[in-house]
């Protein structure tokens, strides 16, 4: 007799254990049984909830998101200004839920992914469109004509320190992360803006 009540929480926890096994392994290359393990459960009830490892990494980083999401979220919602937007969309982006290393892990392989699956290409547009929108919307005083050009860039940067860190060995430094963006949004913007 299952136990109810309990699928969300055997979810939750498969999840999670994805995330830290490919964190491990730097790769997709984990099997289920590995997830399932760390887990504590057994591979059969895995199947059962994703069918798939491809489903069960979708899930995982459906996760990264909806905390990305709710982290960028609180942070603009307490931002006052554009540039104040702007630089709360850069923090979270460095925090240390979204910026350690199995996560960063995790979104190189959500790349990868996406490269060959359609559901993994249709979120990855989803998060791009909306991280794209905030930026503009953050740099259109100071960036001018040039908000869009600016906003790419900027996203081109984060992905480029998580593509940088992914192929690091350390811990991920967000404060330091941030600063570099920051200070290339500096130098990119048009003087006297």
């Amino acid at each position: 007799m299952p136990k109810l009540g309990m699928e969300p929480i055997r979810r939750k926890a498969l999840i999670k254990a994805a995330i830290v096994e490919i964190g491990q392994t730097g790769s997709l290359d984990v099997t289920v049984s590995q997830i399932a393990r760390r887990a504590g459960m057994s591979s059969a009830l895995a199947h059962h909830y994703f069918g798939s490892k491809e489903q069960m990494f979708l899930a995982a980083m459906r996760h990264v998101l909806s905390v990305y999401g709710a982290e960028a979220r609180g942070a603009l919602v307490a931002a006052e200004t554009p540039q104040a937007r702007l630089r709360a969309l850069v923090c979270v982006s460095f925090t240390g839920t979204n910026f350690r290393r199995e996560v960063v892990a995790a979104w190189l392989n959500f790349y990868v992914m996406a490269q060959r699956n359609d559901d993994a290409a249709r979120l990855l547009r989803i998060y791009q469109a909306r991280l794209r929108s905030n930026l503009r919307h953050g740099l259109r005083l100071r960036g001018g004509a040039g908000a869009i050009g600016l906003a790419d860039g900027v996203a081109a940067m984060i992905d480029g320190v998580y593509l940088r860190e992914a192929l690091g060995t350390g811990e991920p430094d967000g404060t330091r992360a941030t600063a570099q963006v920051l200070d290339w949004i500096e130098a990119a913007l048009p003087r006297g803006k």
